[in-house]
């Protein structure tokens, strides 16, 4: 079975808003620059949507140099080079890792526009994948989302409505697999790209959260806990989507082909 890459999306700050491409260079921990840069708060915790949904309508660009921010919540945007600052001790959902800290400026402008105490942090150092031996910046547990236009066309249907695929903020669309083609898929594959696809991709209160305008309602969490609840390793989720890890590196493109394939997981 073949599929065609629908969309790429990176996203430099950690729940912040994304930033389609064309194409974008798959790394070990997934797109280039995605999850990158992370904002924290006091106590080294990250901050996600699930408590400040307003970071959706943060929309930051980065070119491996500086770091822009543009949103419609502060009157001038946040153009800052990245820095090699102090290294801090941080986590994501209780997981320890390290980012160097972006400085003062970055600091106050964020906190003043979120209403919160936070920091602004760049991944250093190294993290491991949950399972399959993969490493990641800072992403939840894995470097690389995917998700079909289908599924979500499905969902719609059912939950009679519109919902973006904003909301799913996948790194990578596909179509051509079918309404959770991907459900049964372990190997994407291009010309010089390969990903093996470990896992389901739980989902959150974020989901419910419009990426357009920050709202927050019960939907669509509600609509796909009525189909899409399953268990994976003892733990029951909404599932939607698929988590993978990259195997080999290249180059990645809209409108590429990629064969989609069943296999055994590698050992």
């Amino acid at each position: 079975m073949n599929a065609i890459v629908a969309g790429l999306n990176v996203f430099p700050i950690k729940s912040a808003g994304a930033v389609p491409v064309a194409e974008a260079e798959l790394t070990p921990d997934g797109l280039r620059h995605d999850r990158e840069f992370m904002l924290v708060r006091p106590n080294g915790r990250h901050l996600s949507q699930r408590e400040a949904p307003e970071l959706a309508l943060l929309h930051p660009a980065f070119d491996g140099v500086k770091l822009s921010v543009h949103t419609p919540l502060a009157p001038s945007p946040l153009v800052c080079e990245a820095v090699d600052g102090p290294a801090l001790d941080v986590t994501v959902h209780r997981r320890p890792c390290q980012g160097m800290d972006q400085g003062d400026d970055a600091a106050g402008w964020f906190s003043e526009i979120l209403g919160l105490p936070c920091r602004l942090v760049r991944f250093t150092g190294t993290r491991p994948t949950l399972l399959g031996g993969g490493t990641l910046t800072y992403a939840d547990g894995y470097p690389v989302s995917v998700l079909s236009a289908e599924s979500l066309d499905d969902l719609n249907r059912r939950a009679d409505a519109r919902f973006s695929m904003a909301r799913f903020r996948p790194n990578i669309v596909l179509r051509g697999l079918g309404p959770y083609g991907e459900d049964a898929v372990t190997r994407l594959r291009g010309d010089r790209v390969e990903i093996e696809l470990v896992r389901p991709c739980g989902r959150c209160v974020i989901v419910n959260t419009d990426q357009e305008t920050a709202r927050r309602s019960p939907e669509p969490l509600r609509a796909l806990a009525r189909y899409r609840t399953e268990r994976f390793a003892g733990v029951r989720e909404i599932m939607f989507g698929r988590l993978g890890i990259p195997r080999a590196l290249g180059a990645l493109h809209v409108d590429d082909e990629l064969s989609a394939t069943s296999e055994p997981a590698a050992s």
